[in-house]
């Protein structure tokens, strides 16, 4: 039985980011969107008018959190919480939320990190773009 790879295409990391940037407009939040594929490596960067340089860095390493450990990274920063410390020293783990992982058919293809406003903000933004992405597949 073989698998096709599904690959995340720089249409689709533009699709994402629209929608998220769709979103933080929307809040008038002013934030930095990350999009990397399934290995880390950045896709798409977006830092839309006002946002603080800092949130750059962070949004990358958001997304590549969620794709390194296949998870958002709202469960890094929950474990932490609950006095998990060791996972601090996992390597490229950022335990705060605004990370999450692109799953299509089962398969994580990629990753969006945003950053810029309130951890709970920036992961409503990248629900946004993912949810985006998802409907376009369906629809399709």
């Amino acid at each position: 039985m073989t698998t096709t790879k599904i690959i995340l295409t720089l249409d689709d990391a533009r699709l994402i980011a629209a929608a998220a940037e769709t979103e933080a407009l929307q809040n008038e939040w002013p934030v930095v969107i990350a999009i990397v594929d399934d290995g880390g490596h950045l896709l798409y960067l977006q830092r839309l008018d006002n946002t603080q340089f800092g949130s750059t860095n962070v949004a990358i390493e958001k997304a590549r959190a969620a794709i390194a450990f296949r998870r958002p990274t709202k469960i890094l920063e929950e474990n932490i919480t609950e006095g998990r410390l060791h996972y601090l020293k996992l390597p490229g783990a950022l335990p705060v939320e605004g990370g999450l992982p692109i799953i299509i058919d089962n398969q994580y293809v990629g990753a969006i990190g945003v950053s810029g406003v309130r951890s709970f903000q920036d992961a409503q933004i990248a629900q946004a773009g993912i949810a985006a992405l998802l409907s376009h597949l369906r629809s399709h």
